[in-house]
């Protein structure tokens, strides 16, 4: 066997065996994160490739027929875009991009995978990227065109990735490997013709992508797990206050001989706002948003429970059909009310909103209470009962952005999207 075969031969079983086990790693995981999923098809499908490759380098010395070789090497050609394609698709997962260019993107992605298959295809009648003679693989003139898909791609997940600066410095250079490594190996290969020193590169750039992408978001994952159920903690800990508690229980109490049945559904809902918020020490995972609404409900109940007429609450609910972190909403409305309309001697309105758009599911709370300068305030402080907490969880843990508008005298709007997945 010649030494390029055999060079060839050692590079596709190294990289089958390689991806094998990180097949292997990803399938025996639970709860894997989307962008996983997707790189678990890149890893399958790549295994294959070499598979291909290596049962090729052998079958090819008992089959030279020019039809046979014109066969095999369409498949390689049509192989190296696929595999291009799904890296893509999985730095479409893992990279928060805008929605716009995201979808310019996977547009281009899409049309100039089709284009190049086909021209892949229309080689076998035309010869523009290679041929056969004597059972021989001859490159044409315009061979390098025939890269074009692949050069252009990892362009786009080169800048996409290096200029993204919710990105580390660990993962852009992962990503900036992945395309630089094949890049440049796909021009030497074209110097050192019959060595797939591509498919060699390929190896570096996934262990490299593997363990400062993958493996490291896992472990940065649970360090954030660790801190956000440290914010839950924290959190309910503030609402549940003695005052709190202790007044609750007072006006229900009064309620007992007056009104008896009123006073038995606010003690009901003073046991289901206790139990919500002792649930979410334990709850990890995302919450549908009608659970989250149902305490929101029962909270501002409670309090228009002790000041009567000085609330005023209208919600307008459109969807309820998405999920958010526990106590996310509830603890805005609460600021809204404790620290925006019960300011005021007459009181005010609460209004809650929720609505679908294209790319999220939006959760507004207004209240027209004495409202605050932003730029004065601390919203780390007790007393607003950690917004800047809250604001990190629907961040980190529900993938969704928050933002606060507020103008003293005429009170603050709060505004909270959740991305939907894949946006």
């Amino acid at each position: 066997m010649e030494k390029n075969a055999i060079f060839n031969a050692t590079v596709c079983l190294m990289g089958v065996l390689i991806l094998a086990i990180h097949i292997v790693n990803l399938c025996v995981k639970k709860g894997k994160r989307p962008d996983e999923k997707t790189l678990l098809d890149f890893f399958i499908f790549t295994a294959v490739h070499f598979a291909t490759y290596l049962i090729f380098t052998f079958v090819k010395r008992a089959y030279t027929s020019n039809a046979f070789i014109i066969v095999f090497y369409t498949v390689f050609y049509v192989m190296n875009n696929a595999e291009v394609f799904l890296l893509y698709r999985y730095t479409e997962r893992f990279v928060e991009m805008p929605p716009r260019l995201r979808r310019g993107l996977s547009i281009l992605n899409e049309s100039l995978f089709s284009l190049f298959v086909a021209l892949d295809l229309a080689n076998v009648f035309t010869g523009i990227f290679f041929t056969a003679e004597s059972g021989v693989y001859l490159r044409s003139g315009t061979m390098i065109l025939s890269q074009g898909y692949q050069f252009v791609m990892f362009l786009a997940i080169f800048l996409v990735t290096v200029t993204n600066k919710k990105l580390n410095r660990r993962e852009k250079i992962a990503f900036a490997l992945y395309c630089l490594l094949p890049f440049t190996a796909i021009i030497m290969q074209n110097v050192f013709k019959g060595y797939a020193i591509a498919y060699a590169s390929i190896i570096v750039a996934i262990e490299v992508l593997f363990f400062f992408v993958n493996v490291q978001k896992n472990i940065d994952l649970a360090k954030e797990e660790k801190k956000n159920k440290e914010a839950r903690i924290k959190l309910m800990l503030s609402q549940i206050k003695p005052h709190f508690v202790y007044n609750s229980l007072s006006a229900i109490s009064t309620l007992i001989p007056l009104e008896p049945e009123q006073a038995q559904a606010a003690l009901d809902d003073f046991t289901e706002y206790l139990r919500h918020n002792l649930a979410s020490l334990t709850e990890t995972r995302l919450i549908p948003f009608e659970n989250e609404l149902r305490h929101v409900e029962t909270y501002v109940s409670l309090e228009k429970l002790r000041f009567g007429d000085r609330i005023r609450a209208d919600f307008d609910v459109r969807t309820t059909d998405f999920r958010v972190p526990p106590l996310s909403i509830q603890p805005i409305v609460e600021n809204a009310i404790k620290h925006g309309i019960l300011q005021k001697l007459e009181g005010g309105t609460l209004w809650v909103s929720v609505y679908e758009t294209a790319d999220a599911f939006v959760v507004e709370v207004t209240d027209d209470g004495v409202g605050f300068s932003p730029s004065e305030i601390d919203l780390d402080a007790n007393e607003h009962f950690g917004i800047a907490n809250i604001k990190y969880r629907i961040e980190t843990v529900g993938n969704g952005k928050m933002s606060i508008e507020s103008e003293v005298g005429k009170g603050t709007h709060v505004t909270v999207l959740f991305q939907k997945e894949g946006r």
